[in-house]
């Protein structure tokens, strides 16, 4: 690692204000993931602010029946929640897939938005990645892509985000309060995180000085009958390969709500927006749903050894849609 200097903020505001100060400057939370990236030498920060001291650490219901997640809250904190788990099994199951219990009870609700893809090459310092430098080209594309993005890809990247909580979140309509040295704003969850583009190194719509404060989860009714399944090669400490989220309401036989978003697939957590559409107030047959991930799959595309992908994806929505639906 190369030297750095180290600040414990004691308010937001000190935060943001050290971030502004320092240009190569880095927060840190519980930093299962920039640890590990600073080790790699991906992220060589010069000043790093740690945020473990802020108010920030609290789930709290809100008057709008909204729920409230500090960014600081632990991901085991957030699963185990009594309101998370009975309003929104889909994002208990889902933070509940991801890492090992011991990363779950040292990573942050914040940091998880903001981890770093798990590409074989990004991590690969001898190998091309936009990522890492940008304009240097993206050995995925055309090596050993099975992990890789099946949809929303570009000719500078095919990675995917590896969260399984940021596709429970995208699913139930949350959003992100940022501040910044311009005060405090709301980013819709589905617009957080970006395609890659041209510009893959450019993960989220932060701005360089913005620190994540809090999460809002809206009052969803039917999210209480919800499901994340995760498809991976092993049982436990696997990214996905493919994943899905859903929610849904069905009311004589028609389908009144709908929400599905897919991980494993994207530069990003992939919003199921067509698959929503195809489905609204229709029938939940299992004809309609495979039609709906048909549509939903329509322009994916795989790299060779990712192909497989493409039905896994299909099959994994479907599957979960006939669950939820009680077919």
């Amino acid at each position: 690692m190369k030297p750095f200097t180290f600040i414990q903020a004691g308010s937001t505001g000190q935060a943001v204000a050290e971030m502004v100060g320092h240009s190569m400057a880095k927060f840190i939370g519980g930093g299962t993931n920039l640890v590990d990236l600073m080790r790699e030498q991906i992220e060589q920060p010069e000043h790093i602010i740690d945020l473990t001291q802020l108010p920030l650490t609290q789930v709290e219901e809100q008057p709008d029946g909204s729920i409230s997640v500090g960014a600081l809250v632990r991901n085991s904190h957030l699963a185990a929640h009594p309101s998370i788990r009975q309003r929104y099994p889909v994002l208990s199951q889902a933070i509940l897939n991801g890492a090992s219990a011991q990363l779950r009870n040292m990573a942050t609700t914040g940091g998880n938005l903001l981890q770093r893809t798990r590409c074989y090459y990004f991590y690969d310092e001898t190998a091309r990645c936009n990522k890492r430098q940008p304009g240097s080209g993206c050995d995925a594309i055309g090596g050993f892509n099975r992990i890789h993005a099946i949809l929303g890809t570009s000719e500078a990247c095919i990675a995917t985000h590896p969260s399984d909580m940021c596709v429970a979140l995208v699913a139930l309509d949350a959003k992100v309060i940022v501040e910044g040295k311009n005060g405090q704003r709301e980013i819709a969850f589905a617009d957080f995180h970006l395609l890659p583009g041209e510009t893959p190194h450019i993960e989220t719509s932060l701005q360089p000085d913005e620190l994540i404060t809090t999460i809002i989860i809206p009052p969803l009714p039917f999210a209480g009958n919800s499901l994340y399944r995760k498809v991976r090669d092993r049982a436990s400490y696997a990214f996905a390969l493919i994943s899905v989220a859903a929610a849904i309401e069905v009311e004589n036989g028609l389908i009144k709500n709908l929400r599905i978003a897919l991980g494993g697939v994207a530069h990003k957590p992939w919003r199921a927006y067509r698959a929503e559409e195809a489905l609204a107030g229709k029938e939940a047959t299992a004809q309609n749903f495979i039609a709906a991930a048909e549509e939903e799959l329509k322009s994916a595309a795989g790299f060779g050894h990712n192909r497989f992908k493409i039905e896994l994806a299909k099959r994994t929505i479907v599957s979960v849609l006939q669950l939820l639906a009680g077919k």
